[in-house]
């Protein structure tokens, strides 16, 4: 019998989920029953996340060994990130100057959605100033950092954690080794977890198909449809050129991935595939050290899909509203992002706390805001792919400017993928 890959089973999952959900819509007791099997989802890839991060990144700073090395490996990440979040913004920003998605909405027939909980983190996200991000990264308590996810903290001590393994020499090295084996232990059990994936996809999109319904997109479609081809424009053109610039291409990226991709459309989180995702851009040619600190690094500070959308979002509210924000404006609009995106990462709904925070400092009704709320976890789970092609060729993109990428390794692991697939075939 023919063994069904973890891709399919994932999608089989996606459809049954929208069809219970579209079946049994309005029905509370499809949410009292699915919902638990959703979490317990969530619960297994956050148990497994911060394990994975904290050893990968010790002996993948431990292998580089140079603390000029590891410096210029950072400094250069965080140049390629605000490039292409800023290329993002633009990109956000043009198409919907172009596309005029807010146009003609008759906000008669859109539906306001409760974004009270929302409103509270905003708050809190505005009295955050960029020199606070950069004061929390450094964590007080790294015991409290890792129980409140603050992964910027968690990323910044085991850089140093790491280095110290390095310069104590062999003293440092079965300290290394636990964390090497504790690395490979949690992969093992991240392959594990993945097999429940397919229950919990089903379990999450059942939900939320349950409570708005399918009707609920029309009024709000042209936006859905703009913002799905805008990311799709951007994966092809702006990724696809910088992966042809170093010597890749994106379609092959999006191959290997194919499993993680699906499995964050259809939980609408870069989270749940963060563990598979370092497994396999080691595997695609990619040095551990490089990896272990790209991903990790990226998933503040480069989210790309998110960015487009805040653009694309905030200037659809605008037109929504019939509001003409002017070319300064945007401008305004768009360096204000630049910092906002940046400073809240690990906050649950980023993007549109990202956009709560931003509205106001451009003259646009933070109101418009709870039209858009029921189909935010839509455009969540399109973002939430950009995310992750995006961080997976920043990887690509920083091992080739180290003179480190391993074309060859790469070539093999793509070659290995398509003989397992024709063997299954």
């Amino acid at each position: 019998m023919k063994k069904i890959g973890l891709a399919w089973q994932i999608l089989i999952g996606l459809i049954l989920g929208i069809v219970v959900g579209a079946i049994f819509y309005g029905n509370q007791d499809v949410a009292k029953y699915l919902q638990p099997v959703g979490d317990i989802f969530l619960r297994l890839i956050k148990m497994i996340v911060i394990p994975i991060v904290i050893s990968s990144l010790i002996v993948g700073v431990s292998s580089v060994g140079d603390t000029k090395k590891l410096g210029k490996i950072g400094g250069k990440s965080i140049l390629y990130f605000e490039i292409i979040t800023t290329v993002a913004i633009i990109v956000g920003l043009l198409a919907a100057n172009i596309f005029q998605p807010g146009a003609g909405v008759d906000m008669g027939s859109l539906q306001k959605t409760d974004i009270g909980g929302y409103v509270d983190t905003a708050e809190t996200v505005e009295s955050h100033g960029m020199a606070e991000t950069f004061v929390n990264v450094v964590p007080p308590n790294i015991i409290k950092a890792i129980v409140d996810g603050n992964m910027l903290a968690i990323i910044f001590f085991s850089v140093l954690f790491g280095l110290g393994l390095t310069v104590i020499g062999e003293k440092g090295k079965p300290v290394i080794a636990f964390f090497q084996g504790t690395a490979e232990a949690m992969f093992w059990v991240t392959n594990q977890v993945m097999k429940f994936a397919p229950f919990g996809v089903f379990a999450l999109i059942g939900v939320t198909v349950s409570k708005f319904g399918v009707e609920s997109l029309l009024p709000l479609g042209k936006l859905v449809i703009i913002g799905y081809a805008t990311m799709l424009f951007f994966v092809v053109v702006v990724l696809g050129g910088v992966a042809k610039l170093v010597g890749v291409n994106i379609f092959n990226i999006i191959r290997l991935l194919k499993d993680e991709l699906i499995l964050a459309y259809s939980t609408s989180s870069s989270e749940t595939v963060l563990p598979r995702l370092m497994e396999k851009m080691e595997k695609f040619g990619c040095p551990k050290a490089i990896t272990s600190f790209v991903i990790p690094t990226g998933y503040s500070f480069n989210l790309d899909g998110s960015t487009l959308y805040q653009a694309l979002a905030a200037l659809f509210i605008a037109q929504m509203y019939g509001i003409d924000l002017s070319i300064g404006q945007q401008i305004s609009l768009m360096l204000v992002l630049m910092v906002t995106s940046k400073g809240i990462a690990g906050v649950p709904g980023v993007s549109f706390v990202v956009l709560l925070a931003t509205l106001g400092t451009v003259g646009i009704p933070i109101e418009g805001l709870a039209f858009i709320a029921g189909i935010d976890r839509i455009l969540d789970m399109a973002r939430t792919v950009v995310n992750v092609i995006g961080n997976s060729l920043a990887v690509v993109v920083m091992s080739k400017w180290e003179g480190q990428f391993d074309k060859q390794k790469a070539n093999s692991y793509l070659q290995s993928l398509n003989d397992t697939k024709q063997k299954a075939a």
